[in-house]
């Protein structure tokens, strides 16, 4: 079997290491600069198990940046490029989804394209009547950042838009691939595996609104938001899981695909949805006026990722706080060993940690660190139990 993985972000990279253990893949991106560092046995990404996986050698995985060696008669061309969320269209970016497609049909119009970026309910239908072909089929993925491979590894479900020939052979070479055993493969409509994305990380998002909210009310009462926490999460319909109060939900996927799957819901009724968005602006909105309440002179941001054992900060949450807190003319600094600029939105980027803390009032952190235990009254988290 021969795989194109078109995309090498955390998606496509995962998804080739994958299945690169039982077929020939080749991995295509623009990126000439990633592309030479996974060649060369380097992760452009912070990912342990897939640091270790590239340095300890993938025989049957090539990078590349020619499309002429990608679409060399692959059974499969996997798509897993960007689709930023567009809020003048109020949809996804699928441009370079589409772009994919495109050039598989007309350089390899035998291969099935798999489509592994988040798009909107309905997308791949759209695709199908476009290119008069059914072998065009959404394929989700649940991936964590930071933990990709692993998922990738121990899937928690395989799904695949498509019950037919395709849907049975890339259901399982992605089982094939798998570390776990007996994993749940559901084989369904194209359309019905969108809106399982979909609707699987607004549930997440929605369950992150719901303890932050319980934080907010915790806080404003002066009550101990730790304890309600445990007490609600002891109802094994609820579970002690993924209740860690945080500054909002972002990184690379809840806040657009709420926001898609809302205007998803342009003509069905709906109230739930529209408020887990919300809801998300207005947990910024707290945290800010708590931070702002302390009257502080000079703010610290610490780190900009969204969570520990990650080097991604896009659409973190704390960028939303940190802009409310810079449009109330409060001075701003920022400490994150990724950047590479002098600032940061007009921030000051301070690489120095100790010159950090010292210039600092407040010292604003998502997530608690044991490099800041000598400044404990500085800080202010909202990371009550040490985990994401």
């Amino acid at each position: 079997m021969k795989i194109t993985v078109v995309g090498a972000g955390y998606v496509g990279l995962s998804n080739a290491i994958l299945l690169a253990r039982n077929s020939d893949v080749v991995l295509l991106d623009v990126d000439a600069a990633r592309i030479a560092r996974i060649a060369a046995g380097q992760s452009p990404l912070r990912d342990a198990e897939v640091e270790a996986a590239l340095a300890a050698g993938i025989p049957r995985l090539t990078a590349t940046t020619d499309a002429a060696v990608a679409y060399d008669a692959p059974d499969f061309v996997v798509v897993a490029t960007p689709t930023d969320y567009d809020p003048v269209n109020d949809h996804f970016d699928t441009s370079t989804v589409e772009a994919v497609i495109a050039e598989t049909r007309d350089r390899a119009p035998h291969a099935a394209v798999i489509v592994k970026s988040t798009i909107p309910v309905g997308f791949t239908e759209r695709m199908r009547r476009l290119h008069g072909t059914e072998a065009i089929v959404f394929s989700p993925e649940f991936l964590r950042e930071g933990r990709a491979l692993i998922d990738n590894l121990h899937p928690s479900r395989i799904v695949v838009g498509d019950r037919g020939e395709i849907g049975r052979t890339f259901g399982g070479l992605l089982e094939a691939g798998a570390e776990k055993k007996n994993v749940a493969v559901v084989l369904t409509g194209s359309t019905e595996a969108e809106a399982i994305k979909l609707f699987a990380n607004t549930y997440l998002a929605m369950r992150i609104a719901f303890f932050n909210e319980l934080d907010t009310f915790a806080l404003t009462r002066g009550l101990d938001t730790a304890t309600i926490v445990t007490g609600v999460g002891l109802d094994p319909r609820i579970g002690d899981h993924y209740n860690n109060p945080s500054f909002g939900y972002g990184g690379y996927c809840l806040p657009k695909d709420t926001k898609q799957l809302l205007a998803n819901y342009r003509d069905v009724p709906q109230s739930l949805i529209r408020a887990i968005v919300d809801s998300n602006s207005t947990r910024k909105d707290f945290i800010a006026s708590e931070i702002l309440a302390r009257r502080p002179r000079t703010v610290g941001i610490y780190r900009l990722t969204m969570k520990s054992a990650s080097d991604n900060f896009r659409s973190s949450a704390v960028q939303g706080v940190m802009k409310r807190i810079k449009a109330k003319g409060i001075e701003v600094l920022v400490h994150e060993p990724t950047l590479t600029e002098p600032t940061f939105f007009n921030s000051p980027v301070v690489r120095d940690l100790a010159e950090f803390k010292a210039r600092c009032d407040v010292i604003v952190a998502n997530r608690r660190d044991a490099a800041l235990d000598d400044v404990a009254d500085k800080i202010f988290t909202r990371d009550l139990f040490g985990r994401d």
